[in-house]
């Protein structure tokens, strides 16, 4: 097995849903590995041609114009591998979990919020305002996809140090996370509904079975909820579309192939190095520097690193010393 092979298996093993394990399968039977072998080959075959203009340019099977197809080689390597890098770091995403924050002022539910959709008492549930101060995480199967939860402080101004600082990373969590839940208190009647700043945020009004009127079923709207944690009404459409935020987000209509920031790393030196190659007009052992540093980069993405390799392709292809 490859490097990128060991991972998966190490995925694999740690997967927690079907969408990680489904994902870790792919890595272990090498869909990033045999693509990052291919195109090693084919740079080696493009360096192969400026050695060989380099090294053996007296010989009479040596061609002149050998830079050239090396270099477009090299340009159509390039535009693969970047494509490859523009899939938004869904793999390594996929790994570690989509993030939902339940934010909002106090005393709005969040943390009944939290346990509800956890289906345990993951979070202290009070009728005092302040209780939540730091950030508790919850990791949750939703459709199969990988759901991480945080219970933040309710935001509001306060004038004690220790709750202005889990209002602060409360703020913080929110504005990282992926989606936010801004949870407010429904029953009340006139609570002020604050969304969020971060890209993606939802309102769910919450307590809704205190209102004069209780709705027998709450009304769909968007992204907007009604809500009960404490009875449970409105909870199963708002976790059917938690699913599908997560499905939707997850998917790319293909197979990711960069699944860890090592994969990403390694093949980002790749691109700058083919980058710097196909930017210079010469000399020709500048060019073939270059793309010896890509193809080291991407030997080292596997673990396959051989310097004979180039020689193979050289002596191979041309009738040198016979």
């Amino acid at each position: 097995m490859d490097l990128t092979a060991v991972e998966g298996l190490a995925d694999l093993v740690f997967a927690e849903t079907e969408a990680q394990r489904a994902q870790a399968m792919r890595q272990y039977q090498g869909i990033l590995g045999k693509r990052a072998e291919e195109w090693r080959l084919r740079l080696i075959g493009a360096l192969a041609l400026v050695e060989a203009r380099i090294d053996f340019s007296d010989e009479a099977d040596v061609p002149e114009d050998l830079i050239g197809p090396a270099l477009h080689a090299a340009r159509e390597l390039l535009e693969e591998i970047e494509k490859t890098l523009q899939d938004a770091h869904r793999g390594e995403r996929l790994r570690e979990g989509l993030v939902v924050a339940i934010a909002g002022p106090p005393n709005a539910g969040k943390s009944s919020l939290l346990n509800r959709l956890a289906r345990r008492e993951a979070a202290i549930v009070s009728p005092h305002a302040g209780t939540t101060r730091d950030v508790i995480e919850v990791h949750l199967d939703l459709g199969g996809y990988p759901v991480t939860l945080l219970d933040t402080a309710g935001v509001r101004e306060s004038q004690d140090p220790v709750e202005q600082e889990g209002v602060r990373r409360a703020r913080e969590r929110a504005n990282a996370a992926d989606l936010v839940l801004w949870v407010v208190d429904g029953g009340a009647g006139n609570a002020v509904a604050k969304r969020n700043d971060s890209k993606e945020s939802w309102l769910v009004r919450n307590k809704v079975d205190l209102l004069d009127s209780l709705p027998k079923q709450p009304r769909e709207s968007g992204t907007d909820f009604e809500i009960s944690a404490l009875t449970g009404l409105g909870l199963d459409r708002l976790v059917i579309e938690l699913a599908r935020f997560a499905s939707e987000f997850f998917s790319t209509g293909e197979s990711v192939l960069v699944t860890r920031e090592r994969h990403r790393a390694v093949l980002t030196q790749t691109v700058d190095a083919l980058r710097r190659a196909v930017a210079l007009d010469g000399p020709e052992e500048l060019i073939a520097e270059e793309l010896r540093a890509g193809a080291q980069a991407l030997g080292r993405l596997t673990g396959r690193i051989d310097v004979e390799d180039i020689l193979d392709v050289i002596f191979r292809n041309f009738c040198i010393g016979k």
